[in-house]
């Protein structure tokens, strides 16, 4: 009697093995949903769209990019790690944000909320002006913000993010003190630069570069040396500004996803990261590739957590 009650256990074992399996390997079975956390027409946008019709190819399903502009980005983010975990919503991340809002104040999640699948480029943080400017250097718009403390305006993407924390860097190296004025993402704040109402746009080099020459003028961008994408364009450190600082875009998934799709996923992201057309669309969008499979990326990101906990007990970041 024992053995065919374990002998039927173990049939029963079986099916239930045999049933899971095919759910995995047909996952996804509907569209999946990659969160941004900026309006349209800036570079983390562009870099989830571009992503997502690569994607879609590598899963074999449709992916949709939605944004949820807010909070500096936390808005998507928040609704990432409270999404249900089985892989269908996805979130665009936007480092150093999804380190530092959590720090600056309560984002609605925390670094400990995600799946971490990979991150796939960078893009250095620039200052960029109209053309018409009457600031056609960084040297001059370094005097004139010296000259009237709090006068020159300064657009972000948001409090927290890499365009805000370029700006408090710069000021620390340079002892000026400009006007922040937020916007919810880099398309409105490239308006709002070019029709007058923003003094300099703290926007990435990728997202400012099809505009340079035509419309903007970048003042300087701030990789160690200069950009291969941009060799015209000077860094910060060339002209004196100690400033290096950049965005970095990768993937996330809520916490607790099944390890058949985090794999399936990540294994999506690499063979993407190598695609050379992939690399293409990047490079004509101004982008660096910069890919970490999301252990490796995890760890990064661990180290520098404690740096910006560091800097942002120094700093009053809100100013």
């Amino acid at each position: 009697m024992f053995a065919m009650k374990t002998w039927l256990a173990g049939i029963a074992a079986g099916a239930m093995v045999l049933a899971a399996a095919p759910a995995a390997a047909q996952w996804p079975e509907r569209p999946v949903e990659l969160l941004v956390g900026f309006a349209a027409g800036g570079g983390t946008d562009l870099t989830a769209r571009t992503l997502a019709t690569f994607l879609e190819k590598e899963l074999g399903g449709p992916v949709v990019v939605v944004n949820k502009p807010g909070a500096s980005g936390a808005l998507a983010l928040g609704m990432v790690a409270r999404a249900r975990p089985d892989g269908y919503t996805l979130g665009m991340t936007n480092m150093p944000g999804l380190l530092t809002l959590p720090i600056e104040r309560d984002a609605g999640f925390t670094a400990q909320d995600f799946t971490y699948l990979a991150t796939l480029v960078r893009d250095p943080s620039a200052f960029s002006v109209r053309t018409e400017s009457p600031h056609q250097s960084l040297a001059q718009l370094i005097e004139a913000a010296r000259a009237k403390p709090g006068q020159v305006s300064y657009g972000s993407t948001g409090v927290g993010t890499d365009d805000h924390l370029a700006m408090v860097l710069f000021e620390a190296a340079t002892g000026t003190d400009l006007n922040h004025v937020p916007f919810n993402g880099a398309g409105p704040l490239r308006n709002a630069v070019l029709g007058g109402h923003a003094d300099v746009g703290g926007m990435n080099l990728g997202e400012a570069m099809p505009y340079s020459g035509s419309a903007l003028r970048i003042l300087a961008q701030a990789s160690e040396k200069r950009s291969p994408l941009a060799p015209d364009v000077p860094t910060f450190k060339e002209q004196g500004v100690d400033l290096v600082f950049a965005s970095e875009r990768g993937v996330v998934a809520p916490k607790g996803i099944p390890a058949e799709v985090e794999q399936k996923l990540a294994r999506a992201l690499e063979a993407i990261a190598n695609d050379p057309g992939f690399q293409q669309q990047m490079l004509k969008q101004f982008t660096e590739m910069d890919y970490l499979p999301g252990d490796k990326w995890q760890a990064r990101l661990q180290e520098a957590d404690q740096q910006f906990r560091a800097m942002w007990a120094r700093q009053k970041w809100l100013d």
